[in-house]
């Protein structure tokens, strides 16, 4: 029997196991990423079967109105940081969210070792993700300037945006200023994240996070 791809597939009812038993997923559609950098990526229009037997959407819809996804071989740690996993497992992410978002921003985390830390980073990133314990802070459609390390993704010149903070997969390594003022503070952050004492508010430029191996780094508004 042969390899069937995606595309070959549209239309087809899977059952897939997951935490919480067995679903029945179908895929309606497949098309390309016109907006993915690096590789092709290839994105899934995906319904879950109610206990009605009606057919919904799997996915909410991103800022750019997609309500699409694809399957990551890749698992979430503790943390939340994804990694390698047992053959046959993978993750369903969806582009509305900081999982499919770093994809097709194009940090591709089957590419390299390296290349996963940067993703990991992006996705600490997107959610605001601070201490690295996998909690984000951040607020859908909120707007940010990013950009890495490795030029993949440069800065904006917005001057309304202040540079926020740098990240590396474990978590900002300093934080200038927050981005969402009402789910977090440079207090809280004191208090919840020891390693970044000293290391909060005008002590948190774009050279320092360089310097302390920050991969990814965003502005933000102020």
């Amino acid at each position: 029997m042969g390899i069937l791809r995606s595309a070959e597939l549209v239309g087809a009812t899977l059952t897939i196991g997951t935490s919480g038993g067995l679903v029945r997923l179908r895929i309606d559609a497949v098309e390309r990423d016109p907006d993915a950098k690096n590789q092709p990526v290839w994105l899934h229009s995906l319904s879950t079967e109610a206990p009605d037997g009606a057919f919904h959407n799997l996915c909410e819809a991103g800022p750019d109105g997609r309500r699409q996804g694809f399957p990551l071989a890749f698992k979430p740690g503790p943390d939340g940081a994804f990694e390698p996993p047992e053959a046959s497992l993978f993750e369903l992410v969806c582009t509305a969210g900081a999982r499919g978002k770093c994809v097709r921003f194009g940090y591709l985390p089957w590419a390299s070792e390296a290349m996963r830390e940067v993703y990991n980073a992006c996705v600490r990133m997107v959610r605001a993700d601070y201490c690295g314990e996998g909690e984000g802070t951040t607020r859908n459609g909120t707007l940010i300037d990013y950009y890495d390390a490795a030029d993949i993704e440069q800065p904006g010149h917005d001057p309304r945006f202040e540079f926020e903070a740098g990240w590396p997969a474990s978590g900002a390594v300093c934080v200038h200023h927050v981005r969402i003022k009402e789910n977090t503070s440079l207090e809280r952050l004191a208090d919840s994240c020891p390693r970044l004492h000293g290391r909060l508010g005008k002590n948190c430029t774009e050279e320092n996070a360089r310097a302390l191996d920050a991969t990814v780094f965003v502005r933000s508004l102020p």
